[in-house]
């Protein structure tokens, strides 16, 4: 250990897997400095420069592979070459919240302070709890935080604010919590300016943004596309199976893209609004041409396509309830609440009228 300006000693780490290394790391993995002022704070070392290994780290979580593998320590890093009186920066522990802070901050020094979020971003997180005050306050005291700097400064993100009551992080650590801007990109101005512009605090959610989450999306549903269009390939012939593929990609892809313009409120209502007019086309398409079979068989097929694939879309549109800031888990619940019986309902009578159409035709064959 070494001495720091303070007379203190501190150890820093360097990992690898999430930050690229420190100079002067021996091969225990330490690293030993004098930028803190702690006996007992143990500090990873990071800085702002992204390697392929960890854009590579972005794309797969972008395509939502091994979801919950996107994560670095939770704990306090240094970024550059702070001192006593650099600001500390609070972030989540999801590879791709920490890398988006770092990365901004190119040039600077500061202290970061990762809470466990379980790998969730600063947003989903703040929702469900995990990065709120409890974990604030105890990974306060567990990185030595009071020590390493002299100010008692919070600057968190802006979309972490609803799940930490900034009075009790002041009353329980003696830190105070300030609320940076939304986007990363905005920290050093905001850095230099201690005042964060009317456009640094507004939240965002454009055709681009919404599309960044298509491929996750797609991704976790395409399994289940797959065997939703294998059996009703097998009930409803090949409009069934194309009704599969285009109800739930109208919820994973067009629903995102076409949110700030479908009517209603809700977003259950919106994707059954989008999948009625899928639906539509479907059960038309399947009407047209349905063979040489009777033709209330025809009519039964086509109606229960028309009742089973909206409720799919719908379903899926849930998944977007975190894309608008007016949203809350008491809101989503009554959503469901809501929505739940009557879509239950759809869907089971479409399945039905599906179900008895498919036995006829196959008996009819």
């Amino acid at each position: 250990m070494s001495t720091s300006c303070c007379g203190g000693t501190t150890e820093v780490r360097s990992r690898r897997a999430c930050c690229a290394p420190a100079e002067g790391v021996v091969r225990d993995g330490t690293a030993r400095t004098g930028i803190a002022a702690s006996g007992r704070a143990l500090v990873w070392r990071t800085d702002s420069r992204l390697t392929a290994a960890d854009r590579w780290d972005h794309v797969l979580a972008r395509l939502g592979y091994r979801r919950g593998d996107h994560r670095v320590e939770p704990g306090l890093y240094a970024l550059g070459q702070p001192t006593s009186r650099s600001p500390v920066l609070v972030t989540a522990n999801y590879s791709l919240s920490f890398d988006a802070l770092r990365s901004s901050l190119d040039g600077r020094s500061a202290w970061i302070l990762v809470l466990d979020t379980k790998g969730i971003n600063v947003w989903c997180a703040a929702g469900k709890g995990t990065f709120g005050t409890e974990e604030l306050v105890r990974r306060i005291e567990d990185s030595g935080l009071d020590e390493v700097v002299d100010h008692r400064r919070l600057i968190l993100p802006q979309l972490g604010a609803p799940g930490v009551a900034a009075h009790e992080v002041r009353r329980r650590s003696g830190f105070r919590v300030e609320y940076g801007p939304v986007r990363a990109r905005d920290l050093p101005r905001y850095l230099d300016t201690g005042q964060a512009t009317p456009e640094m605090r507004r939240v965002t959610f454009t055709l681009g943004e919404r599309l960044v989450l298509v491929p996750v999306e797609i991704k976790h549903y395409f399994l289940p596309m797959v065997g939703l269009a294998v059996a009703l390939y097998v009930l409803a012939s090949v409009w069934g199976a194309l009704g599969a593929i285009a109800a739930i990609l109208a919820g994973a892809a067009l629903l995102p893209a076409l949110l700030p313009w479908l009517p209603t409120k809700d977003f259950s209502s919106k994707g059954l609004l989008l999948g009625t007019v899928v639906a539509l086309g479907i059960g038309l398409g399947a009407y047209v041409q349905g063979g040489d079979l009777a033709p209330w068989v025809h009519i039964l097929r086509s109606a229960g396509l028309l009742c089973l694939l909206p409720p799919i879309t719908a379903y899926l549109a849930l998944n977007f309830t975190g894309s608008t800031p007016i949203t809350s888990q008491t809101a989503v619940a009554r959503e469901i609440k809501h929505y739940i019986r009557p879509l239950v309902a759809l869907a089971g009578s479409g399945t039905l009228m599906t179900l008895i159409a498919g036995i006829a035709r196959w008996i009819g064959g």
